[in-house]
């Protein structure tokens, strides 16, 4: 990671003031308040790993309140933030929820006014694409600030995912990196840690709408997958087919045609990516679970109104 700004250099009296003009001038106006400000210590390190930015908070107890003014004027409603606690507790408040973290511990916050306590801590913070994970565990407020605890294989899993991934991405070259960081992302470790969480302690009237959010998730871990289908979906999830399809008709979706799109999106994706230029057609199609570039081309073109190829050559032009 690089370095972005430290207190060491600074006088202990104009640490604080140093700090949350960094922080709060350059980076998001928040408000920021300390007990000790003569004894403010902190440092920050970002990077952007395939496009996605992350950053590493290190400093001494703080309070952090974003007020409804102060997300307007942010105007950066289509992302959400995932943190990761590293050492150290802190206490999060969104709306009329409120999550209690540990070392090891996730939580997910929205862009909507909010408050953090935070003891002498570290931290790593994900800026992600609201709409990657509202595609499979609905609107953002259902999990933001809720407490996916350290418990949870998933949660531990996607951890320490990127924990190493920031570890070692200065020593990947563009391309590893960007494909590192899409297995995080479009693979879903994080959507995948918050539907467990979810799962735990759902009330009954919502058991269903959190079982097609975990076959969501599922779907997205498997797309690459030529053979999985509708059975496995179901089998994975640990309810009959029948009623998997059941659940998905209910909220106006055919499971096999979800699955179908969820491919043709994820290939949409990759084709739009200038460091995915070098993929061959074919290899994007398998990639996301076609067993023939024949069958993929028909599908592709019948969703997004032109085939692979133009559908590439329109992004690149756009990017350029």
């Amino acid at each position: 990671m690089q370095p972005f700004f430290s207190t060491d250099d600074v006088h202990p009296k104009a640490a604080f003031r140093r700090w949350r003009e960094m922080v709060c001038e350059r980076l998001v106006p928040v408000a920021l308040q300390t007990d000790d400000a003569g004894h403010f210590r902190g440092k920050l390190e970002v990077t952007d790993i395939g496009g996605v930015p992350i950053s590493h908070f290190a400093h001494t107890s703080l309070r952090t309140e974003a007020t409804a003014d102060m997300v307007r004027r942010n105007g950066r409603h289509s992302r959400v933030y995932a943190i990761l606690r590293l050492s150290g507790n802190a206490s999060y408040q969104q709306g009329d929820q409120e999550a209690k973290t540990r070392p090891g511990d996730l939580v997910v916050l929205n862009a909507r006014p909010a408050v953090c306590m935070t003891e002498p801590s570290s931290s790593l913070v994900l800026d992600l694409p609201r709409e990657r994970l509202e595609t499979v565990l609905g609107p953002s407020r259902l999990f933001s600030a809720l407490t996916v605890g350290a418990d949870l294989a998933s949660a531990t899993l996607a951890s320490t995912y990127f924990r190493d991934l920031v570890r070692l991405g200065d020593r990947l070259a563009p391309d590893a990196a960007a494909r590192m960081a899409s297995i995080g992302i479009d693979l879903d470790l994080i959507a995948a840690s918050i539907a467990e969480r979810l799962a735990q302690e759902v009330s009954r009237p919502l058991h269903e709408t959190v079982t097609v959010q975990r076959a969501k998730t599922y779907v997205e871990a498997n797309l690459g997958d030529p053979d999985f289908g509708p059975p496995e979906l179901a089998a994975a999830v640990g309810v009959s087919l029948r009623r998997l399809q059941e659940m998905f008709h209910e909220r106006g979706r055919h499971v096999s045609d979800y699955i179908w799109e969820r491919r043709l999106l994820r290939a949409g994706h990759q084709l739009s990516k200038i460091e995915h230029g070098h993929l061959q057609i074919g290899a994007v199609a398998y990639s996301c679970g076609f067993s023939s570039q024949a069958h993929f081309s028909r599908r592709f073109k019948a969703h997004h109104g032109m085939t692979p190829s133009e559908f590439r050559q329109a992004a690149l032009e756009v990017a350029r």
